[in-house]
């Protein structure tokens, strides 16, 4: 059986940046508070007429370029998001067309902050199966557009980016080497965004009501966030005879930095092995993961051989891991 291997890795933020001293101008917060209880210090956020599509383009065609692969040599195309530019058609038909993809299978993959490993999934159980061979699996968002600038709570957390990977099948032990995917739906009102949907469809009154910004009870959240990551996390190094020991890199959702700093601890992992750029992004949801992994990767924390573990939670709720030998 063929192993799907990332070849290249590629991302893509918007150039505008808000800082926290740029909120301090119109919200009741300051640049420590939002320090202290997220580690979060800035964050990048699209600009009018800069939508998920282009991120996304823009993350897969520098994956595209580090891996030697055209456009037109992709078969899949599978992007995790929850900020699409439309309801419908999925983000991935647009990357598609922009990246002349012809006749590649193309689709979203709603799962919120565990977007991106969702994603994977996908495309590694397509290669695994033959019937894909070279895929493109992206984590892209423009959360800015979906939170509430009122809210000091939650819009300090967020902004918007993508991260891209392209999977080769090949044969040998590197590559993925599982996923392991998870969700609980009883935890939903947790963290959502109300509208626009069936439920609540669009509608004045419901603007009023702020219903298509996301709504979150973070206490709540970071409790069940990290024993979920925690619990993912041994299952991957278990289903593969490893422990934390062996991990050469560590790469969580980069929630807030509290979240990472006890799942870190929670798994006995060494600040060498977590990677954190969650200060200079924030949450980046479904983008957050691919997004650090380029990073890593471009910046040579991954060598040949190096065993990575991803490791996400989201909305819904939803959890999942992914254990790769680089």
């Amino acid at each position: 059986m063929k192993r799907a291997r990332i070849i290249g890795t590629g991302s893509c933020v918007p150039d505008k940046v808000l800082t926290n001293s740029d909120l301090e101008k119109f919200l009741d917060t300051t640049d420590e508070w939002i320090v202290s209880r997220t580690g979060i210090r800035e964050r990048h956020i699209a600009s009018e007429g800069e939508y998920t599509s282009d991120l996304a383009t823009r993350a897969a065609e520098r994956a595209l370029a580090m891996a030697g692969v055209r456009g037109e040599e992709i078969d899949l195309v599978v992007v995790g998001t929850i900020t699409g530019d439309f309801p419908w058609p999925a983000t991935a038909c647009l990357v598609q067309k922009n990246l002349r993809a012809t006749g590649a299978a193309a689709f979203d993959v709603s799962a919120a902050c565990s977007g991106f490993v969702y994603a994977l999934d996908a495309a590694v159980r397509r290669i695994e199966t033959g019937v894909s061979k070279k895929a493109l699996v992206i984590g892209a968002e423009v959360l800015s557009r979906a939170v509430d600038w009122e809210d000091r709570n939650t819009c300090i957390l967020f902004g918007d980016g993508a991260g891209a990977v392209v999977l080769e099948g090949q044969e040998g032990e590197h590559g993925v080497l599982s996923t392991h995917l998870h969700a609980d739906g009883s935890y939903w009102e947790l963290l959502y965004q109300p509208g626009f949907g069936s439920r609540f469809p669009a509608s004045e009154a419901g603007i009023k009501e702020r219903l298509p910004f996301l709504k979150m009870q973070g206490n709540e959240v970071f409790k069940v966030a990290v024993r979920s990551l925690s619990e993912v996390a041994q299952e991957a190094l278990a289903a593969n005879g490893m422990t934390t020991a062996d991990i050469d890199l560590f790469i969580p959702h980069q929630a807030n930095r509290r979240i990472l700093e006890a799942t870190a601890k929670r798994l006995g992992l060494g600040d060498e092995q977590v990677y954190i750029n969650v200060d200079r992004f924030g949450n980046t949801s479904g983008a957050s993961i691919p997004l650090a992994l380029d990073e890593a990767n471009r910046a040579g924390r991954v060598k040949d051989g190096d065993i990575v573990l991803l490791d996400a939670f989201g909305g819904g709720f939803t959890w999942a891991s992914a254990l790769l030998r680089w």
